[in-house]
């Protein structure tokens, strides 16, 4: 054999072996992250929010709902669900027993466009191309409405186009959320204004991070603003990171804390599925993560990441 089929041969090996290795490993390989972001108001007392993504939930994912499940063990104060966690029709009693315990805790959610379509088979060349280039391609609707009545009867709250106050672990909060700006459903001017100037914590909550919405949450004084739908760009280089982010966000902020403005945090939680028609991630594992909020006079951020194999909570990997 010639110098250029050994190297056709073993490009091909490798191709193999990283493709296996993203679909059949990294893709179950359930993470932890940890962040804690100074955000809070001076005399706060420290809040522990569980930032959940991404779930793209098929009812035959056991693994994964045996493991988000076990997140309640983290005992977070708030839990923040930002969208996209269905991707089948019959998904929805497979999300709640993933939810599980956590639904009796505190919580806000909105919804991505997974929750609202089914996905469809697709050219996995469209990954690479720009977000606006994207033709739009919708499955059937799912039943969003079904899994809303059922987040909200276990006392969550429904964050679309909606302003609401509440009170979690002594922590004042103003949180206000869109409809999924991937889909163009977000109306800002329905929650727009300055959050009141007497809480701890302003909150923005939207599924894509996209930069026109986070540039009103940031014009409008929030602290932080919640998001998902990036999978941390799924498919990442090492040394180099996502290729791409699936929307207009730039690529060093596909995943993870980061600033916006002068004075607004943003977390992009990687989210912890994939579609069904793309079930691989390399370079990027399936997380959820839990942030200590503090207050701002506190320093800045801290990160961690917690996969010790076996452990119930911080990782683990299964069939799916």
């Amino acid at each position: 054999m010639n110098t250029f089929g050994r190297t056709l041969l073993a490009a091909g090996a490798l191709g193999a072996s990283a493709l296996g290795y993203a679909a059949g490993i990294e893709r179950t390989h359930w993470t932890l992250r940890k962040a804690t972001l100074p955000v809070l108001g001076e005399s706060s007392p420290r809040l522990r929010v569980l930032h959940i993504s991404d779930l793209h939930m098929t009812p035959n994912q056991t693994s994964k709902q045996r493991w988000v499940e076990a997140l309640d063990e983290l005992e977070p104060d708030l839990v923040v669900n930002t969208g996209d966690n269905l991707a089948h029709p019959q998904a929805v009693p497979a999300v709640l027993r993933a939810l599980g315990p956590l639904l009796d805790r505190p919580g806000m959610f909105v919804f991505g466009s997974n929750d609202y379509y089914a996905p469809k088979p697709k050219n996995p060349a469209r990954y690479l191309l720009p977000s606006g280039k994207k033709k739009r391609i919708r499955g059937r609707p799912l039943p969003w409405r079904d899994l809303r009545a059922a987040m909200t009867e276990r006392g969550w709250l429904d964050l679309t186009h909606r302003r609401l106050r509440s009170t979690v672990g002594g922590v004042a909060i103003h949180a206000a959320g869109l409809d999924d700006p991937h889909l163009k459903r977000d109306r800002y001017s329905e929650i727009e204004g300055r959050p009141p100037a007497d809480v701890d914590l302003s909150l923005g909550v939207t599924h894509s991070p996209e930069p026109r919405v986070l540039d009103a949450f940031d014009g409008d004084g929030y602290d932080l603003v919640l998001a998902g739908h990036t999978h941390g760009g799924q498919l990442c280089l090492p040394g180099f990171g996502a290729i791409v982010t699936n929307c207009e966000l730039d690529r060093e902020r596909a995943k993870g804390p980061s600033e916006w403005g002068e004075h607004m945090r943003l977390h992009v939680s990687a989210g912890l599925g994939t579609s069904p028609y793309a079930p691989v991630r390399f370079a990027c594992p399936p997380e959820a993560t839990l942030l200590t909020l503090v207050p701002r006079s506190q320093g800045g951020e801290q990160r961690s990441v917690d996969a010790t194999p076996g452990a119930p909570v911080e990782s683990g990997t299964g069939v799916g």
